[in-house]
């Protein structure tokens, strides 16, 4: 075995444990972490002391934000994987590409249209290869799908309705994070549907044409709250009488990880975890409806919730041949909160198939294990292990990073002109 691909990452906060636990636990033999950069120290320091807890391993060498060129200078990194704040995506993938390395980025790729060109053009100036970490291609369900339609199981599909939810526990959290503001993260149609317009690009071997979206903040926000007839607010749920008998409420002080990672990192920057998701200033959107054309003429109809009572999705695709419906709950999961092997895990999962002039039947589904319903192992194996060979194509690229945003960024453009928007307008590759 050759010497160790190198890693440095940007972003030690609640995602970025995925991966320098991964690269410090199951493919230490493959990768080595070298360098962490984040605007908190006290983040940074947790990681580290994770990593030699649970790892045996060595203290990765520390940068802040402003030292990001210095850290690649001196630790020579071959990827950067990036997991900051998703309004500040460009800034290192672009800039560690300039420097000579390939990325590694969490989903979303950016958050509009202007990063996402500066995106594409430093890739096609520097050549680097820039990944998006798509996993829930990865779970066994999802790549079941995408095997039915090549297979011609329904012939040509010509529309898919999908309906997403996120329950009162995961989809709350986005209301009380950075999230909530809309400039940080694209609201939920870039950061949270980027996974599932990904989906359906993948599904179906397509690209979206046209975009027409509505939505609006209907339950979370104080004034919404207000005229359900609520009567008590507060900022935070930390030091606040109100917040204890409030079940939308997360106590950071109760859970070690939060309290460390969060917590007791405020005095470095002033980021507050916990926040009211019935305060103020929160810009994106909870309930949301969205139409694609494709550039296969496909059609989907797409709708997003997220104060339901459970989690998961429901997916229909309609076909020449006939009918696919999958069906799938999932475990409830707060970001940091737990273990992360709970995040997206399946608890009920059906796929069927209705042929046009034969009896339907259930489809058999491989047992996955791990977060977001088995995909999490197989996306760091292909990230960091050694890869198999994919007859798929799970792997995504900056194009399907691109793809998958460009359908949440045409929507949010819709939301706010009423008019639908053509994708190709938005950008140049």
């Amino acid at each position: 075995m050759g010497a160790r691909k190198r890693y440095a990452q940007v972003g030690i906060g609640g995602r970025a444990r995925f991966f320098y636990e991964a690269v410090a636990g199951d493919f230490a033999e493959r990768a080595q972490l070298v360098g962490f950069c984040d605007v908190n120290q006290t983040r940074m320091d947790y990681a580290n002391t994770l990593l030699q807890d649970k790892y045996g391993a060595e203290p990765v060498p520390t940068y802040t934000i402003d030292q990001f060129d210095t850290m690649i200078a001196n630790e020579k990194p071959d990827v950067v994987i990036v997991t900051s704040v998703d309004r500040t995506h460009h800034r290192y993938i672009i800039r560690a590409m300039e420097l000579g390395c390939d990325v590694i980025t969490e989903k979303p790729m950016t958050t509009d249209e202007r990063k996402c060109q500066a995106i594409l053009d430093a890739q096609k100036r520097t050549g680097r290869d820039l990944r998006v970490t798509f996993n829930y291609r990865y779970a066994p369900h999802n790549t079941k799908i995408r095997e039915l339609i090549m297979q011609d199981t329904i012939g040509q599909v010509n529309s898919v309705h999908f309906e997403w939810l996120l329950n009162v526990y995961h989809g709350a959290d986005y209301f009380r994070r950075w999230h909530r503001d809309k400039r940080n993260s694209g609201g939920l149609l870039v950061h949270k549907s980027t996974h599932h317009f990904d989906l359906v690009n993948f599904w179906l071997g397509t690209q979206p044409e046209t975009v027409f979206a509505m939505g609006d903040l209907m339950f979370y926000g104080r004034e919404n709250a207000e005229e359900r007839g609520i009567t008590k607010f507060y900022t935070r749920a930390y030091g606040s009488e109100a917040a204890k008998d409030d079940p939308f409420a997360i106590h950071l002080d109760e859970n070690e990880g939060l309290r460390r990672m969060y917590l007791e990192a405020e005095k470095e920057d002033g980021y507050q975890r916990d926040q009211s998701v019935f305060g103020d200033g929160i810009s994106i959107e909870d309930t949301l409806g969205v139409m694609v054309r494709y550039q296969n003429r496909a059609i989907m109809t797409y709708s997003l919730n997220a104060y339901m009572p459970w989690e998961g999705f429901r997916v229909m695709f309609n076909g020449t041949k006939g009918r696919i419906q999958m069906s799938i709950v999932e475990q409830s999961y707060i970001n940091s909160g737990g273990d992360k092997a709970l995040e997206g895990a399946v608890r009920q999962k059906s796929i069927a198939v209705f042929p046009m002039f034969a009896e339907p039947y259930e489809v058999a589904i491989d047992e996955g294990i791990g977060g977001h319903g088995g995909g999490d192992p197989v996306l760091l194996n292909d990230l960091f292990g050694d890869p198999e060979p994919d007859p798929f194509r799970r792997a995504a690229s900056h194009v399907d990073g691109a793809m998958s945003i460009l359908t949440g960024i045409a929507g949010n453009k819709a939301l706010a002109t009423g008019r639908p928007v053509t994708v190709k307008d938005l950008v140049a590759f």
